[in-house]
């Protein structure tokens, strides 16, 4: 059975078409001096790209995973104080500049860029208090 590191490393060499697009704008932090990372094994997943700083999951979606697995995904992910973003892979390649304009409009919000990750009962909890 492969291990996460050695899958992300796999993922890294054979990387979708939209993938290599993306990376070629974020890497480097071209994007706003911001540090991007590719295939980042996060608990159980490889995320596609990772913004540690503002805790910003971004997912290439190409239509090879079930929604229900995403959405499970993305529950998990945000629970652990990560945004996830999704875009399709046409969305990346036919419109790279909107893609980019999108994460800086999610990196621009007033609030937080993560959801707040206390789990659902706490914050609940918290916002009957006012605290929030």
């Amino acid at each position: 059975m492969i291990g996460k590191i050695d899958r992300a490393r796999l993922l890294r060499r054979d990387q979708t078409d939209a993938e290599r697009v993306l990376w070629l704008q974020l890497r480097d932090r071209r994007l706003r001096g911001l540090k991007f990372k590719r295939q980042v094994p996060i608990d159980r997943y490889v995320v596609d790209l990772l913004c540690a700083d503002a805790r910003l999951v971004i997912e290439l979606d190409g239509g090879q995973r079930a929604t229900s697995d995403e959405s499970n995904r993305t529950e998990i992910l945000e629970a652990m104080g990560y945004l996830v973003v999704r875009f399709w892979n046409n969305d990346v390649l036919e419109n790279t500049d909107g893609v980019l304009e999108e994460i800086l409009n999610v990196l621009d919000r007033p609030d937080p860029p993560h959801p707040d990750p206390l789990p659902k009962g706490e914050r609940e909890t918290k916002s009957a208090c006012g605290n929030v």
